[in-house]
Parts: C-alpha cells; structure tokens; sequence
C-alpha cells in the first residue's frame, strides 16, 4: 500500500489526486473513458517503491540492493539518456534462461559493468533522477525482465534514428517485464517456483504469427515458451502474448505469411490499444496490429 509505493500525481477531469496505487505494476495509470467503462490505458513496467530515508534537505538516503545475484551488464550514468534517469542493469542466469533485473531513476551508481554481484549488495542510492520527477516523488523504479531480442540496435536504427539509443540492448523497449510484486508474493508461499511456472498461470490475451526466420531469437533465449511438437517441418510461429506484453508461448504453425499479423485478441468492446499499450488496436472481432505493433514483432525476427 501506500507505506510501500510511491504515489503518482494525477489529473482526472480536473480532479487532482496522489493516489499510491499508480505505483504498482500494470495498467495502473491514465484513466480514460470508454463504452466499457474507465480503463486505465497506461501501462507501468516496474513498481515504485518509496524512500524510508531522507536528509534534512528532502533528498533521499536509501541504498538500493540487488535483488539476486549477478552480473551488471548495464549502467547508464546519463540522466538524461533515458526515461528511467540514470539506471543499472543486472543479468540473473536461472534454469538455462537470462532474467534482467532493472533498477531506475538513481541518484549515484556504485558499481560498474562487469561487475558480479550477491544479493544483497549494495549498488546504488535512490533518487529522482529522469523523465517527469521531482524530489518529493524520489523512488526506486524496479523491474524484472525478459530480454526480446540482441538485434535490438539495428532494428531501433531502422526504426527510430533521430532519437539515439544511448543504452544498447538494455533499452527499456527491448525488455519485457514481468509482475514482480506478483512473482515475490507468489515466491513467499512457494520458494521453489520457477519463472516459467510462474508466467504459466498469465492469461494469453493476444496471440501474433511471424514468419519462420533463422533469426528469431525468443526461443534460443527461453527455450521454455517452445511447445516442441514437430516444429521444424511448419512455415511459421505464433507466439502468445499476456496482456502486458510479456511473451508466454511459441508454437509452430502452418500459417505463411511475410509479415507478423495478429492471429488472436481477447474480445473485448473497448480499443485494443487502450487494452495493450498501443500494440493491437480495433475492437470486437476487428483486431489489428498497429503500426508499432508491427514494428515490435518485426524486431523478434529482425533482421528479417
């Protein structure tokens, strides 16, 4: 609760309110009015989790500790190259598969690329640094991730050239994250569960073939999305999608096509888009991908 999470600042018509709850991970922020109701249209990748400790200034004292052992592959000490201010990215190997864990909006980094890390090491301090803070609303922005794919750079050059990637692969566009809030919870009554478990219980709420490539990437990295019947012989993939975008499953399928296309929506009265970040769009049985939803799925086989 609001012990725990930073509260945002919002403006609904004219009412202002801070409510805690933007904190959290999920479609937690902009509430927009549609014929099924208010839905809240944006999406929040991580979970903000607010200072104990702050100097007679206001600034805040808090070190933040990595969440798992090990290694850093990333550390952005430019403000202003990114949304998540400055940040550290470090990479988890568990069960043959990468996890990334991200930690954002930092005042001071204390460690460096390369460097192998317990949990529990002290990495940085938490500040408010990046897109839209201000001391008051100072929080460590914490996500942990699933990496889409290495041809990152190229396919965002392809795409997005007039805005310079300052972060590599470690771009908060090419990492998909997950409910970690949700993920501790369910660790507390199950230490054992492992991630592909715990993603196993998502629901899928869109599914989106792409043609066969040499270059997709998804299952070499997680080997555990592939449902391995008699792949090799089919002429393209069909990946399902939670409602995040948090890829959960990857089957073959005799579908051809040259482009990534949108095989399967959760029906729904409002807009895809307001549904799925701006990936799907349409409504009812008139889903579509969008332009950036293509893009995006052109990614998982650039540079096909």
């Amino acid at each position: 609760g609001a012990a725990f999470y930073q509260y945002i600042e919002r403006n609904y018509k004219g009412v202002k309110s801070t409510p805690w709850e933007g904190g959290q991970y999920g479609f937690v922020r902009d509430p927009t009015d549609t014929v099924g109701g208010v839905v809240y249209s944006r999406f929040h990748e991580g979970i903000d989790i607010r200072p104990l400790h702050r100097d007679a200034h206001g600034e805040p004292l808090d070190e933040v500790r990595a969440i798992a052992d090990g290694r850093v592959v990333h550390v952005n000490s430019v403000a202003g190259y990114s949304n998540y201010g400055r940040y550290i990215v470090i990479e988890h190997h568990w069960s043959g598969s990468n996890y990334y864990s991200l930690y954002g909006h930092l005042s001071s980094i204390a460690v460096q690329p390369g460097d192998t890390l317990k949990r529990g090491q002290r990495i940085a301090v938490m500040g408010y640094t990046g897109t839209g803070l201000n001391r008051e609303r100072a929080h460590l922005h914490l996500e942990l991730n699933l990496m889409l794919s290495r041809e990152f750079d190229s396919w965002y050059n392809a795409f997005f050239r007039n805005d310079p990637n300052h972060n590599g692969i470690y771009n908060g566009m090419n990492l998909a994250g997950l409910d970690i809030a949700q993920l501790y919870l369910a660790l507390h009554k199950n230490p054992s569960l492992t991630i592909p478990e715990f993603l196993g219980r998502e629901e899928t709420f869109y599914k989106v073939s792409v043609p066969k490539s040499r270059h997709f990437e998804l299952p070499k990295l997680y080997p555990w999305m592939l449902d391995t019947g008699g792949r090799n012989e089919k002429s393209s993939w069909e990946i399902s999608f939670a409602q995040s975008g948090v890829p959960l499953r990857i089957e073959s399928s005799d579908k051809s096509m040259t482009q990534p296309e949108l095989s399967y929506v959760k029906k729904s009265s409002v807009d895809y888009s307001n549904l799925t970040r701006d990936i799907v769009s349409g409504h009812g049985a008139n889903g579509h991908l969008t332009d950036y939803g293509r893009q995006l799925m052109r990614l998982l086989i650039w540079p096909d």
